[in-house]
């Protein structure tokens, strides 16, 4: 079970990075973070596997912990292939929906709905990306929920850093759009949401953006 400390310190560290006080690249230090929380470097060991988990930063064997650098052009080739998939899975879902599905998708949107307008950055990246991939295991395609899942990870720095407020906004509406029109089995019109959608969340995302470099102290205090 995961400890509170432990949350703490995953919690602070994404929203250090997300915050753009960590540039990408920079290193972790474990004494450093142990001193700086005042735990044990076992358990801030503990938080860099799951950060590593989320690819919020990339472990490097007798070198360390470093905050992950994103890549654009990665980013716009996971778009590509989300694009290719999703129509599938989008038009596989219209021509076989059910009530039950329906539901299920509308409660995760009302739950997407609750983060973006209470401002927790972290949690609506994930539920936002956790939609497509709810989508799936709707549809009893494990096969798909992890593809889906691994696509969504590589490029979730990107979308934690890069997003908008207001991006984040539109998403959560263009979900419930593509709901309604999976309800109504209006198949075409479905698929059409969503390929949008997906277009709408690249092109949101501001890659020009600069970066500044701090040193961890200073970003985390």
């Amino acid at each position: 079970m995961e400890s509170s400390a432990t949350r703490h310190i995953v919690d602070t560290l994404t929203q250090a990075i997300v915050e753009h006080r960590l540039q990408p690249g920079v290193k972790l230090a474990e004494q450093k973070l142990a001193d700086h929380f005042g735990v044990s470097r076992t358990l801030v060991r503990q938080a860099l596997f799951q950060l590593s988990q989320n690819r919020l930063i990339r472990l490097e064997p007798a070198r360390g912990a470093f905050v992950a650098t994103p890549s654009v052009d990665e980013a716009r080739q996971v778009f590509a292939v989300r694009r290719m998939l999703e129509a599938g899975m989008t038009r596989a879902f219209a021509r076989d929906v059910t009530p039950t599905r329906i539901k299920a998708l509308r409660a995760h949107v009302a739950r997407e709905r609750t983060a973006v307008e209470g401002g927790d950055v972290t949690r609506r990246t994930e539920l936002l990306g956790d939609f497509h991939v709810r989508m799936a295991e709707l549809m009893g395609n494990t096969v798909l929920a992890e593809l889906l899942r691994e696509l969504i990870s590589r490029c979730a720095l990107i979308t934690l850093m890069y997003q908008s407020s207001t991006a984040a906004v539109h998403s959560n509406e263009e979900h419930a759009e593509i709901v309604k029109a999976l309800a109504a089995r209006d198949e075409a019109v479905a698929v059409e949401l969503m390929d949008a959608h997906l277009r709408h969340v690249e092109a949101a995302l501001a890659f020009e953006r600069k970066l500044p470099a701090n040193d961890i102290s200073m970003a985390l205090s």
